[in-house]
């Protein structure tokens, strides 16, 4: 078995054909907060996210997946991550960093979703107005919105599972969660994470068999009552709900899924779910040819999702060439 060579999700980038309208949906509706603001991008935190952004918005033609980011457990666990994916054939080359962080070494997925993983990171640093006596809480709660926490997940879509499933654990190390078989023994999802949380990353078969789009990432309240908040400002603004809230069988967690103005699929998360602790824990496997593992694992309780859900995705962008030395 293969040591987590990931830490935790950094942040993701979405590129948005209307960013004015993402970025007050992100920061008015959302509370987050801006750190700063770089050529065509706008830098977001959460106000319990620890670095200097989770989210990145990149004005864009279309709605798609920039990238997504990941820190290394250490600057060994970094070596060792990049020579694996080099190995795997999945690795891009080097950056110089970015905005908030030092080099990274950019990767895709098998099916090209592009990832980058660092160990680098600038601490957000709260100015004197936002600084709150709570001392493991990086800054005041902000007074717009509903404020999200900090990122918890994506999710990504993926024509084939097996090798995208295969890519996480026996490349970065992640461990398979939870997974979900259909009809002939076909895999139709996995949840995969380092840490005590049902997952970090999870994959689902795209309907429409496209590859590589990217169906949500997902903020955490912890609150379940947040989302029903929530979801009444989004009816008020004229934000569109897709889905909730309602609750999870896969992860136990309370949900609720909205499209961004750009057209990016959002998860609010309400609470943690379950956790695991269990060094040997067992992958949970849902049936979903049986009728009841297919409702139960989707919808523990709330309104049944739709068929948007399985079918509709954002693409991803392709890695601009990079060095491959460092």
């Amino acid at each position: 078995m293969v040591p987590p060579l990931v830490a935790q999700l950094l942040h993701v980038e979405l590129l948005t054909p209307k960013p004015e309208e993402t970025y007050w949906f992100f920061h008015d509706l959302l509370g987050m907060e801006e750190t700063t603001r770089h050529g065509p991008s706008v830098y977001l935190r959460a106000y319990e996210d620890t670095y200097h952004h989770t989210l990145v918005i990149t004005e864009a033609p279309t709605a798609g997946l920039g990238h997504i980011a990941w820190r290394a457990p250490s600057p060994e666990g970094l070596q060792a991550a990049v020579e694996r994916l080099a190995e795997s054939g999945y690795g891009c080359g080097w950056s110089e960093g970015d905005v908030g962080h030092g080099p990274a070494y950019r990767f895709t997925t098998p099916e090209g979703h592009p990832m980058e993983i660092l160990w680098e990171v600038e601490y957000y640093q709260a100015p004197p107005e936002k600084r709150t006596a709570l001392r493991n809480r990086p800054q005041r709660r902000p007074l717009r919105g509903v404020p999200v926490r900090r990122i918890d997940h994506v999710n990504l879509l993926a024509s084939s599972i097996p090798p995208m499933r295969r890519f996480f654990q026996e490349v970065l190390g992640f461990r398979l969660r939870e997974q979900k078989i259909g009809e002939g023994g076909v895999e139709v999802g996995a949840w995969l994470s380092v840490s005590p949380l049902v997952h970090e990353v999870a994959v689902m078969r795209d309907a429409t068999g496209q590859p590589g789009r990217f169906h949500h990432l997902a903020y955490w309240y912890g609150y379940p009552q947040h989302l029903l908040d929530i979801a009444d400002i989004f009816s008020d603004y004229g934000v569109r709900i897709e889905a909730g809230p309602g609750k999870h069988g896969t992860t136990q967690a309370y949900f609720l899924y909205v499209f961004e103005p750009g057209g990016t699929r959002i998860e609010l998360f309400g609470d943690t779910g379950y956790l695991i602790f269990d060094p040997e824990w067992k992958t949970v496997v849902w049936d979903v040819a049986n009728e009841s593992d297919l409702e139960k694992s989707s919808i523990w309780f709330g309104g049944r999702l739709p068929d948007t859900f399985y079918t509709y995705g954002v693409p991803s962008r392709t890695w601009e060439p990079a060095p491959v030395g460092r």
